[in-house]
């Protein structure tokens, strides 16, 4: 009875070990894939440039807020109770009104995230269909990519697909 389960364990890792041999594995960059795409640079230049603008924006509020806020210390003596509560609750209210900007902004689902997904995602599902393509294609089980955070300690060239997905995107490097 030990001699059959053996059998069959050593039987069972000989086709796992085959079937592991056989698999085919590539990798991609997708931070040289993007970058060798000009829609794709020019949707994160208009992102750099909404998101300055905003910023900009921001910023001028909170310089408005300490101008209030010393013109407030330097008359706060000649000023009565009630003048001094409303310029209080003036500054406290332009401090909110510049937090819930910069939060619609720059807010995790804010108009900076949202205009993103509508710049940039479209362009990321293109490289992943790519991608996807390629490996059915060519039988591959694995494709990683080496942009993330996946630490790779040696890669062959040979496996790089990067060129071969921006080929297939109709770029050429």
């Amino acid at each position: 009875m030990k001699k059959f389960f053996l059998i069959i364990m050593v039987s069972t890792l000989g086709i796992y070990a085959s079937i592991a041999q056989s698999q085919k594995l590539g990798y991609v960059d997708t931070d040289y894939i993007l970058k060798n795409i000009p829609s794709y640079q020019a949707a994160q230049a208009q992102l750099d440039k909404i998101s300055v603008d905003w910023q900009k924006e921001i910023e001028t509020i909170y310089t408005q807020i300490d101008k209030m806020y010393k013109d407030f210390q330097a008359e706060k003596v000649l000023l009565t109770e009630e003048m001094r509560n409303k310029r209080e609750n003036d500054i406290v209210a332009k401090e909110k009104e510049a937090k819930d900007l910069q939060k619609k902004y720059f807010g995790k689902e804010g108009d900076l995230y949202k205009k993103r997904q509508e710049l940039v995602k479209p362009i990321q599902d293109e490289v992943f269909n790519a991608v996807k393509d390629i490996a059915s294609e060519g039988n591959y089980a694995i494709i990683f990519d080496t942009a993330g955070s996946l630490n790779m300690l040696y890669t062959d060239p040979k496996l790089d697909k990067s060129d071969e997905v921006l080929k297939k995107l109709g770029y050429k490097n």
